[in-house]
């Protein structure tokens, strides 16, 4: 790569919100200087895109070829919390996406996870108190302290809680939040806590209260929660408040775009250039204090060249002065990292997954397509020689989580809304404690996809009689070893295959599947310790005999 180059187009300067024709001269990396042009090609120099709030491992790849994947759209630095891997491998975890990312030409900013594990009521592989936080937010490569999903904790100002956010106050740094469907009194509680952000809000009543609390509200448009449409009219009244973030996203979504997606859709709606480009490149820069240039003189080379500023198309990306994504492709070369890993269940039985009861109704689950809130509907039980069982004709199948952490017996309890006709899916990709998740038509195919996924120590996987679909996931059963473009590929078959073959009409079956025992999202989820309701916080029976 040359020391020193220059490059020619109009310049879109997001700070004085003008649009003029330059040449940009970079050296060693930084922006040396900026000149006015007269004749320049016509293209568009723009700051590049940060992602507000993502979990790098929900793309199943590992920091360095979740950047490869990422800058051709032009992203070049994400808000990253480490918290999935943290709930299998603890600091270690933490470290491993330290150091992988840290490989690559981009600009990973990875948070203090806040909440490991999520809640008490769960297994997971470890836990961070206050004080392993904390030695993290000692580093200067952790620059915020990642969401405090323990809204209830922040807002009674539980002990715990509250030491690991002083610990971010006190260091200058950043507390991220996640309050989904929290309104009234509670916001500002929560606000005054300490919490600054949220990107939980799914309607905008309750994204206008943070905001008049003082949060600012990253719109997230992800593969499971799909907020964008409800939220986007908040450019027009608070865009100095915002921010763009995809929290999750699935392989085959980061191929096909990332946070440009949100930009082209949010200048198609009309919306000022510059409050939206401000959201997409500037705000995550100043909230988080991060090292990512800006299209200024003396800042990281960090931008993005595009065509029609209206529905920017990226050319060429550029990292601290490196090209590393031109016309779609990307020029970021692999790198390996060690595997690590905890997985220590055994393959269960059939019978495993029997549920005895002589119950007339039972609590059932209901999941709703590109939402990770759930409802809780009563139905009359579905029995045979005295147990409950699963009853495809109606929607109504068995949901396992099996603890991946030590043998123990599988929590069971029923859901609508994967439609399966039959066979089953499972995955260790299980917010937050990742233990193995599954869903099924049948106790054989629940324990057939289930020890698939075991027997490869981590991964996604369909099952119907003798046909498989697997995706081994052998980092911390989460993330593949494989490259982004395979990734993509294997997942999109697979989700084919739950589609096609099994029947589901969700869009992202396995995304919404990963987030059925995420207690700390409303309503009803299954933990690997029973049903749970995310909005009494506590355990409640499957079964029920009067509504």
């Amino acid at each position: 790569m040359p020391t020193s180059f220059s490059v020619a187009g109009h310049l879109i300067d997001l700070h004085a919100r003008t649009t003029r024709p330059v040449t940009v001269h970079v050296a060693d990396g930084l922006i040396e200087r900026i000149e006015p042009a007269d004749d320049v090609p016509d293209r568009y120099l723009m700051p590049g895109f940060v992602d507000a709030h993502v979990h790098v491992e929900s793309s199943m790849l590992p920091p360095s070829e979740f950047a490869r994947a990422a800058v051709p759209h032009g992203t070049v630095g994400t808000v990253s919390d480490p918290h999935e891997i943290a709930n299998v491998l603890g600091v270690d975890g933490v470290e491993y996406m330290i150091e992988d990312g840290a490989q690559v030409p981009f600009h990973f900013a990875f948070g203090a996870p806040s909440c490991v594990p999520a809640t008490p009521f769960e297994t997971s592989g470890a836990a961070l108190g206050p004080d392993a936080v904390a030695a993290l937010l000692d580093r200067d490569d952790v620059p915020y302290l990642s969401e405090m999903m323990n809204f209830p904790g922040a807002i009674n100002r539980d002990d715990e809680v509250m030491a690991k956010i002083e610990a971010a106050v006190t260091r200058g740094k950043p507390v991220d939040g996640h309050a989904p469907g929290l309104r009234g009194e509670g916001v500002e509680k929560y606000a005054n806590a300490g919490v600054e952000t949220d990107h939980e809000c799914f309607e905008i009543e309750a994204a206008r209260e943070k905001l008049e609390a003082g949060m600012k509200i990253a719109i997230r448009e992800g593969s499971a929660a799909k907020n964008f449409d409800e939220l986007i009219p908040l450019m027009d009244e608070v865009p100095e408040r915002l921010m763009f973030c995809s929290d999750d996203k699935h392989p085959d979504a980061l191929v096909d775009s990332h946070i440009d997606g949100l930009v082209r859709r949010a200048l198609g709606q009309g919306y000022d250039r510059y409050d939206v480009l401000y959201a997409a490149c500037v705000h995550p820069v100043e909230h988080y204090g991060l090292d990512i240039g800006l299209l200024r003189e003396g800042d990281p080379a960090d931008f993005i060249v595009v065509g029609d500023p209206n529905a920017p198309h990226v050319q060429r990306t550029y990292v601290e002065g490196e090209l590393v994504a031109e016309e779609g492709e990307t020029l970021i070369s692999r790198t390996s990292s060690e595997v690590v890993n905890r997985f220590e269940a055994s393959p269960v039985s059939r019978d495993a997954f029997e549920v005895g009861a002589d119950a007339e109704q039972m609590r059932v689950i209901t999941a709703v397509d590109n939402q990770l809130m759930t409802g809780e509907q009563i139905v009359d039980s579905p029995m045979e020689d005295g147990h409950a069982v699963a009853d495809p004709e109606r929607d109504v199948l068995k949901l396992a989580v099996v603890n991946r952490y030590e043998d123990a017996a599988p929590a069971v309890s029923f859901i609508q809304g994967f439609g399966l006709d039959k066979g089953a899916l499972a995955s260790s990709v299980a917010h937050d404690s990742h233990n193995v998740v599954a869903v099924g038509t049948s106790n054989e195919a629940l324990a057939r996809a289930v020890n698939a996924v075991i027997e490869e120590q981590g991964g996604i996987g369909a099952v119907d009689g003798d046909d498989e679909h697997m995706l081994p996931l052998p980092v911390a059963g989460l993330i593949s070893d494989r490259s982004y473009d395979e990734v993509a590929r294997r997942y999109t078959t697979l989700s084919r295959f739950v589609q096609d073959e099994l029947g589901s009409p969700m869009d992202a079956p396995f995304m919404t599947l990963s987030f059925m025992a995420l207690l700390v999202i409303p309503q009803l989820k299954l933990s690997d310790k029973g049903l749970f309701d995310g909005e009494s916080f506590s355990f409640v029976d499957r079964f029920v005999v009067e509504r």
